[in-house]
C-alpha cells in the first residue's frame, strides 16, 4: 500500500482558531480550507493536521468532537532549543518549559486551541541505563 499523506482529523468546534493556531505558531500552510474543514502542512510537507467542524454531514463514523484528552502530536526537530525560541518569539504561552529529560529527549510543550497537545521533540541521548528495566526480555 502506497500511503500519499497521513494524518490526524481533529473534530473541534474550534476549527478556524486551531488553522490560525497552527500557521502562526507552528509555520504550517493552508493545503485546503472551507467552512467546515481546514488541512494544513508544514511547509517542507513533513507532517500533516487536519480540523473538521463537529456538525459537517461528511464527518466518518464514530468520530466525536475531540475532548482534548487521549492523543498527543509529537513535532520531531533538529533543534529544540531552537524551535522553542522561535515558537516562543511568536507569543505562545509554553505550558511545558524545554527540558532535557532523562529517556532522551530535550521537548517542550503546548495546546493548541482544540486541546490537542503539541510535543516538540529532539531526541538526545538517554542518561545511562535509564531504559535496561522498560526493555522487552529485560531483568531489570
Amino acid at each position: 500500500m502506497n500511503f500519499t499523506d497521513r494524518y490526524p482529523i481533529i473534530i473541534t468546534s474550534q476549527k478556524e482558531a486551531c488553522r490560525d493556531f497552527w500557521i502562526k505558531h507552528l509555520g504550517f500552510v493552508s493545503g485546503f480550507d472551507s467552512t467546515w474543514f481546514s488541512w494544513l502542512s508544514a511547509e517542507e510537507g513533513s507532517a500533516s493536521i487536519a480540523f473538521m467542524t463537529p456538525d459537517h454531514p461528511s464527518s466518518p463514523p464514530g468520530s466525536e468532537s475531540f475532548s482534548g484528552t487521549g492523543i498527543c502530536f509529537e513535532l520531531q526537530v533538529d533543534d529544540a532549543q531552537a524551535a522553542f525560541e522561535k515558537i516562543s518569539a511568536t507569543g505562545l504561552k509554553i505550558e511545558y518549559p524545554i527540558t532535557d529529560e532523562p529517556f532522551g529527549q530535550r521537548r517542550f510543550g503546548f495546546h493548541d486551541p482544540s486541546g490537542l497537545w503539541i510535543d516538540v521533540v529532539e531526541q538526545i541521548e538517554a542518561q545511562a541505563g535509564f531504559w535496561d528495566k522498560y526493555m522487552i526480555g529485560s531483568q531489570g
